[in-house]
């Protein structure tokens, strides 16, 4: 049976197409891989169609398209008989409602309104509507809706297109009353979906009118949202969970202590993103984060930061050339964007802020409001913890806006004072204008070099030394040895071989700009810096389909928000987008230069994939292993990160390499397997080889090329920055020439390889094979 805590995860993505028997049937090759616990995407029943899982419909039930609760019973038998534990991921914060027929909570509260059991269930503000729930679904003036019979009285329902409403009961005595007197009757009202952005009164999740907050913090909804969970623990069937987005919830803290009862002291993970230099509040009820800040270390030790300086001055000829100011501050750069998002698609949750705050100038305290969100440095705190991001913003808007010193000392008040309301609500949303304002936003304009725009990375921070890398992994080692580790997620914004790809720009940084003006040379959107994040994604995703190309194109311009947007699209600009996309395919010259520079970075690519795969399934933590990615990992942002995986080709090639077959490093990834497989197993199988983490020493010419570490037995040994590596050996005629491992005199195996060392090991003969290696104590059999 499974431990307590898993050793390493696998991620599936449960869904219609891919249900949980689909998912069991894989135990027997997820147990060869080395897995240790399945890792299941939401399995609540979901709105039709849903391939992701996160807009829950009905938190009771285990969703019958994915197989329903008869088949999760199935699945954790089979997983559980193979010695596999399950942990699934669980969204507490909302539930979906783009289909009010599909929610039964939903659609009890629109026919009852605030006398509906289920009122107290979503975060409403019934008073600013009038005691109406606003709904954000017309496209058209409701009187043209009505005049049309797009909106109509049908089988005792209002209905508009699709949507479906409840009547409220005794509101309509007949079918053929006026739809407007009607309407005017329910505990709703329907509206244009433009006026979402200001004019909602129900909390969403971000800025997605059609997932609705839950109140988790009411011990009632808890108990109705959970129990269908609580029973999975009480009944043996799961053995951890996955939260996501606690920053959401009024009182994260007291829904985890509630959750770890309900459970019975689970393994739990929580997505919490945090930014650089923040850690995870020790008081949390959790065993750690999901590890974005372990993806952003990993990333930045495979960075040459020789090459930040020309970089910049690259992305400074593209901003110039497009109208831009040449230099990108971040801090004001996402001062800016969170601040566009607070008097935009979230203005709707910075008025109910305001009027929570109860001030007589709304104007005034909304400006406030909207700019201490802007200057808020992390996603949230937990009152009475975390005063101080609030100080920080707050001296920031006293630097940047002195006209609002007087109102911000009445607001400050407020929202120092833990249990006030608008206190709880402001803690709610700071975290909702940070994802969308920096993530969604400014990770799109920031496009000196791709790999550091990644959910829970700093732009502004280039990159990572050896003994800086090695510091935080000690860090974190002894803070929270459990917590998950990962490379790639369902959120990333570009798979981890993408990254890896992408961080030798960083060693050869002229060579990118002479290879980006001969592209936008032939091909170009008209908007340099989008065309270096543009040409990036396709010189790191290479190959890749067209499809995938344009969709991740037309979503990438509209999040920057600068040339186009998703209100508001420029017709001409996406033209020449999609053009210089089709240019990758169509036109010769551009698809050999293309060719050509992938064929010239892939190698070095490999050598950094390899390296940060073998530094996240070594390092401390839990290493997640996202589906598919035991192959390379060239996925782009969501939805494309989701699509379906090949697992026949996996498990053909894992008994290939099982066999004896020693595969080289191409592109069909078969060595990333080979490497994920002994890595995952070893950690597995032998345990007390990873209870420290110990930097190795090595000596010699290029030991700033090597990062190697003792974990208690296992010792990892990787490659950074390959080009100059490369570089070297063409100078010397040996790329690691002297440079050796120092170790005790003892025997050791590359579990990699099957090859003996002994003492002292010269990195040339320990990294001829692989860029990377994986010595245990002991000899050969």
């Amino acid at each position: 049976m499974p431990g307590t805590s898993p050793v390493s995860t696998y991620r599936l993505q449960i869904r219609p197409s891919f249900t949980l028997d689909d998912a069991v049937a894989l135990r027997g090759y997820l147990r060869s891989l080395g897995v240790d616990w399945v890792y299941l995407s939401p399995l609540l029943t979901a709105a039709t169609g849903s391939d992701h899982g996160y807009d829950v419909v009905d938190p009771t039930t285990v969703d019958p398209a994915r197989g329903g609760r008869a088949a999760l019973e199935r699945a954790s038998r089979g997983f559980h008989e193979e010695g596999l534990g399950i942990l699934v991921d669980i969204v507490p914060n909302h539930l979906g409602v783009a289909r009010a027929d599909e929610n039964p909570w939903w659609w009890d509260l629109l026919a009852h309104g605030r006398g509906s059991r289920w009122a107290r269930a979503f975060d409403i503000d019934w008073d600013f509507g009038g005691g109406k729930v606003r709904l954000p679904v017309l496209g058209e003036d409701i009187a043209q809706a009505a005049a049309t019979g797009a909106l109509r009285i049908d089988g005792g329902e209002l209905r508009y297109y699709e949507h479906r409403f409840p009547l409220a009961p005794g509101s309509a005595p007949s079918e053929h009353e006026d739809v407007l007197a009607v309407h005017a009757r329910q505990h709703y009202e329907l509206m244009s979906w433009r006026r979402e952005a200001y004019d909602l009164n129900y909390r969403r999740f971000f800025g997605v009118s059609s997932l609705a907050a839950v109140r988790v913090e009411d011990p009632a909804v808890f108990e109705a949202s959970h129990g269908e969970i609580g029973r999975w623990f009480a009944d043996g069937i799961v053995d951890g969970l996955r939260v996501d987005h606690p920053d959401g919830l009024q009182a994260p803290v007291e829904y985890l202590e509630r959750l770890d009862a309900l459970t019975g002291g689970a393994y739990t993970v929580v997505e919490k993103i945090l930014e650089h230099g923040e850690s995870l509040p020790q008081f949390f009820a959790a065993d750690g984060t999901t590890g974005y800040e372990v993806l952003a270390t990993i990333d930045r030790v495979l960075i040459d930061p020789a090459g930040e300086a020309e970089l910049d001055a690259l992305d400074a000829r593209l901003r110039v050339r497009s109208g831009l100011p040449a230099t990108l501050a971040w801090p004001e750069v996402i001062a800016g964007t969170k601040r566009a998002i607070g008097e935009g698609i979230l203005r709707s949750e910075v008025r109910r802020l305001t009027r929570d705050l109860g001030a007589p100038d709304h104007a005034a305290t909304e400006d406030a409001v909207v700019e201490l969100l802007a200057r808020f440095p992390v996603y949230r705190s937990y009152l009475p913890a975390g005063r101080e991001h609030l100080d920080h913003a707050a001296a920031e808007v006293r630097a940047h806006r002195p006209d609002l010193a007087g109102v911000l000392d009445t607001v400050l008040a407020a929202l120092a004072e833990p249990g006030h309301p608008a206190a709880l609500r402001f803690q709610q949303t700071s975290g909702m204008v940070m994802a969308k304002g920096v993530e969604d936003t400014a990770f799109y304009r920031a496009t000196r070099l791709g790999t550091l725009t990644e959910v829970g990375a700093d732009p502004s921070v280039f990159a990572l030394s050896a003994d800086g890398f090695h510091a935080a992994q000690a860090a974190r080692h002894a803070a929270w040895p459990h917590a998950m580790t990962t490379l790639s997620t369902h959120d990333t914004k570009r798979g981890e071989d993408v990254r890896a790809r992408l961080a030798v720009l960083s060693e050869i940084p002229e060579r990118w700009g002479e290879v980006l003006h001969e592209l936008t040379d032939a091909a170009s959107t008209g908007h340099g810096p989008f065309d270096a994040l543009l040409w990036q994604a396709i010189v790191g995703a290479w190959p890749a389909s067209r499809e995938r190309l344009h969709a991740y194109a037309e979503k990438a311009a509209r999040e920057a928000g600068e040339a186009t947007t998703w209100l508001e699209p420029d017709a001409e600009f996406e033209r020449r987008l999609h053009a210089t996309v089709d240019a990758a395919f169509d036109d010769p010259a551009v698809a050999a230069r293309l060719e050509s520079f992938v064929a010239e970075i892939e190698g070095a690519g490999w050598s950094n994939a390899l390296t940060a795969k073998l530094l996240q399934l070594t390092g401390p933590g839990v290493p997640d292993v996202y589906q598919g990615s035991e192959l390379w990992e060239q996925s782009l942002v969501d939805p494309d990160n989701r699509r379906p995986v090949d697992f026949d080709e996996r498990r053909r090639l894992l008994e290939r390499i099982d066999a004896g077959e020693q595969p080289i490093v191409d592109r069909t990834g078969a060595a990333k397997l080979l490497v994920t497989s002994r890595a995952l197993r070893l950690r597995r199988d032998r345990p007390e080889l990873f209870t420290r983490y110990t930097p190795m020493t090595v000596v010699g010419a290029a030991a700033e090329h090597a990062i190697a570490v003792d974990r208690g037995g296992a010792v990892a040994v990787a490659t950074r920055l390959p080009v100059a590596l490369a570089r070297r050996g063409e100078r010397t005629g040996s790329p690691w020439g002297d440079t050796t491992l120092l170790r005790h005199a003892g025997p050791t195996i590359d579990v990699l390889t099957g090859r003996d060392f002994t003492g002292h090991i010269p990195l040339a003969e320990l990294l001829d094979v692989y860029p990377v290696a994986l010595l245990v104590a002991g000899e050969a059999t």
